[in-house]
């Protein structure tokens, strides 16, 4: 029975590549054995179907109810379906290997591919604190990935043995097989399991890796972290990741950034937000306060005379600094004016003193006036009227 590789990736039989696309990104991020080592088989089989999928001819046969890796196995990248040779081997399922093609059509299949492979990515996540990814910073990371087996160097053998021809494939690195299908009996070409692609052997493998030519391996490292990273971000060390197989050469070390809860500051992308609790009385003489900044000491917050209530004060060049610019963002201070509940009998007194001599008193207010000074009559209306 053909498998189910729309359902593998979790798309519609209609997806468009850009969505089938997201869909292998998303479970291979998921899935990669650096990630959750015990998913290899799921990762090789969202990868599997990625291949069939991304490819308009294999897809095309999924379409028509066939599976074009037919006997490869639900991780198997060779062969399959109509066979690495095409339709060559469809015409010579019907018509013999003299059918007019030249001895044969189109070929049998790629051949054995090199047990010399290149290795993957791998993922490890770093936490900072919030003025660490403002200045910047060296940070010491455990990475736990394969390395180069140091006792065969990546040969594989042991002593000064060599590998030797597969004795199942001949050194094709795959095999041959007649498989009955929607168009009838046609030959397939799959991997063969024995030498798995490579064409060869080792009678005598390295005793520390088993041949792979790697070894799993913990190592401590220092990475520069930039000033001015962001949450989600991820550094990338080129060639510090895993070694491939055969002691292939490494792929890329990424180096992702979490980014810990401020006590103080909610950072917006280079902006800096904060809350000042403000009393009445500096609301409304106006006052000066000094703030410790992620960086550079610290900056002075202006509260201007007649200050109301959420009002926010800027202040520029003390926020983040941009990733490679440091260009700082800007600072917004919300003020938060609050108004006494407890009052001493001395506080009560200078209070009715200030009332008693201010011509502002507490009144109704009509909804002309306060529509055309943006009051709360105007903005409740609004609020309402959008229902």
């Amino acid at each position: 029975m053909a498998r189910d590789y729309y359902g593998i990736l979790g798309v519609a039989k209609g997806a468009s590549d850009q969505e089938i696309k997201r869909a292998y990104r998303k479970k291979a991020r998921e899935l990669h054995p650096d990630v959750n080592p015990g998913e290899e088989d799921r990762f090789k089989e969202v990868s599997a179907a990625y291949e069939v999928l991304s490819d308009p001819e294999k897809r095309r046969i999924v379409d028509a109810g066939g599976d074009p890796l037919a006997g490869a196995g639900a991780g198997g990248f060779s062969g399959g379906g109509f066979g690495s040779g095409g339709l060559g081997d469809v015409f010579e399922a019907f018509f013999g290997s003299g059918g007019g093609f030249g001895g044969g059509g189109f070929g049998s299949g790629r051949g054995p591919r090199s047990r010399v492979q290149p290795g993957e990515p791998a993922l490890v996540g770093v936490q900072l604190d919030l003025e660490e990814c403002a200045a910047g910073v060296h940070k010491e990371i455990t990475v736990d990935t394969a390395v180069l087996c140091d006792l065969c160097k990546g040969a594989g053998t042991s002593g000064d043995s060599k590998p030797i021809t597969c004795d199942t494939c001949k050194g094709a690195g795959e095999i041959q097989a007649v498989q009955r299908s929607f168009l009838g009996q046609v030959m397939t070409v799959r991997e063969c399991p024995t030498c798995h692609g490579v064409g060869e052997v080792i009678p005598d493998p390295c005793r520390k890796c088993g041949g792979d030519g790697r070894v799993r391996s913990r190592r401590t490292m220092t990475v520069k972290i930039p000033a001015g990273i962001e949450n989600g971000m991820r550094v990338r060390l080129a060639g510090q990741g895993e070694v491939g197989p055969g002691g292939g050469p490494a792929g890329d070390l990424y180096v992702e950034v979490s980014e810990r809860p401020h006590d103080v500051f909610i950072r917006d992308k280079d902006d800096l937000h904060c809350t000042i609790r403000v009393p009445i009385v500096d609301a409304a003489l106006g006052t000066e306060l000094v703030v410790d900044t992620i960086l550079d000491g610290t900056a002075t917050v202006t509260i201007e005379p007649g200050t109301q209530p959420g009002h926010v004060v800027k202040v520029k060049g003390q926020g983040m600094p941009h990733l490679n610019s440091g260009v700082r963002g800007t600072l917004h201070a919300h003020l938060d004016v609050v108004v006494p509940t407890r009052l001493d009998a001395e506080q009560t007194e200078a209070l009715n003193a200030f009332r008693n001599a201010s011509d502002d008193h507490a009144e109704v207010v009509s909804s002309a006036t306060s529509t055309a000074s943006g009051g709360l009559f105007s903005r409740l209306r609004n609020a309402f009227a959008g229902r």
